[in-house]
């Protein structure tokens, strides 16, 4: 079947990710609603990433190549190449349910005033087996301070927004010729959600899930903990924008935004079974601020709990694997 324009826009940035590319393409091929482009934006690959985009023949992708900028700087490239009335955003390395765009879809034309829809996500591992763990965030009423303190959107790959919504947040910085930014390409982690929060202050757009787990989003273990003290430096950038934006509002909610910050970092340590780093981001998390012990009690201390237990265990590699068998079961 064949349209005149496509409704939705999917976007998927790519670098060096030959490895997992061709499960989030076929993902996004298979889709049940077929008015689609994809626009893969090659971030200046090295590996088989180009060999393995050219081998598709479905008319409906197109490869956008360009020296690498990073997730940011990809995504800003795929939108501007982009043509859909929609746009959802998937990585190279995540995996869609068949029936997410499709849901989507159905829920901006049920809704004139919603910018953004979004869903929750099952974790996967490196090798795509099911980790027993997911993001089942808030769907409803999402405000700024929703999005600052827990993001209910998650990841990049669950958001689709209305092309007129997302432009509310398009700029173009000083030393840039070529296109807009609607992502900060100055960050190379935290840019969705520094996007987020710049969309629900400066907009009255409607931010809104759907339920569901419509997004398999991957958990690569390499460099962990490196990993994780950069997304934190990458969230405390992203805070500080907010900071001078928003002074007031940023004064009554960082504190405790920085605490859940460190708690989803001690649980994404926990979840890789690195008792360590999830012990000391637990131990931070709870010195920051008490908020997320007095909001969600269960969550917070259960948190704590198993991170200090991770860490005493981690010279007893047996005992932690079992203890994380048990306990990884715990939600989000």
């Amino acid at each position: 079947m064949s349209y005149e324009y496509p409704k939705v826009s999917v976007v998927v940035p790519a670098y060096n990710v030959a490895r997992t590319l061709r499960e989030t393409l076929d993902s996004i091929i298979k889709q049940t609603f077929q008015n689609i482009e994809i626009v893969v934006v090659d971030d200046g690959s090295t590996d088989e990433t180009l060999t393995i985009l050219k081998s598709y023949r479905d008319s409906r992708l197109r490869i956008v190549r360009q020296v690498n900028r990073g997730l940011a700087g990809a995504r800003n490239t795929g939108i501007h190449h982009s043509t859909g009335e929609f746009l959802a955003f998937c990585d190279s390395d995540d995996v869609w349910e068949p029936e997410k765009v499709e849901l989507h879809v159905a829920h901006f034309e049920g809704d004139a005033n919603l910018g953004i829809s979004f869903c929750g996500s099952s974790l996967i591992d490196e090798q795509g087996k099911a980790l027993k763990v997911s993001q089942n965030p808030k769907l409803k009423n999402i405000t700024a301070r929703d999005i600052f303190k827990r993001n209910p959107i998650g990841n990049g790959s669950v958001a689709v927004f209305r092309r007129e919504a997302l432009n509310v947040i398009a700029y173009r910085p000083k030393n840039e010729h070529q296109r807009d930014w609607w992502f900060d390409e100055t960050l190379r982690q935290s840019e969705d959600i520094d996007a987020w929060m710049r969309f629900v202050l400066a907009s009255d757009w409607k931010i809104e899930g759907i339920p569901g787990r419509l997004t398999r989003y991957r958990i690569q273990a390499g460099g962990l903990s490196a990993n994780l003290d950069k997304q934190f430096e990458t969230w405390a950038r992203m805070r500080d924008k907010v900071i001078s934006t928003a002074p007031r509002f940023a004064a009554k909610h960082a504190a405790s935004a920085e605490a859940y910050q460190l708690r989803y970092l001690a649980r994404r340590a926990f979840i890789m079974g690195d008792g360590k780093s999830a012990c000391r981001h637990a131990r931070k998390s709870m010195t920051t601020s008490l908020v997320p012990l007095a909001e969600e009690p269960i969550k917070t201390a259960s948190t704590w709990v198993a991170a200090e237990l991770l860490n005493a265990l981690r010279f007893a590699p047996h005992l932690q694997f079992m203890l994380g068998q048990k306990l990884v079961q715990s939600r989000g």
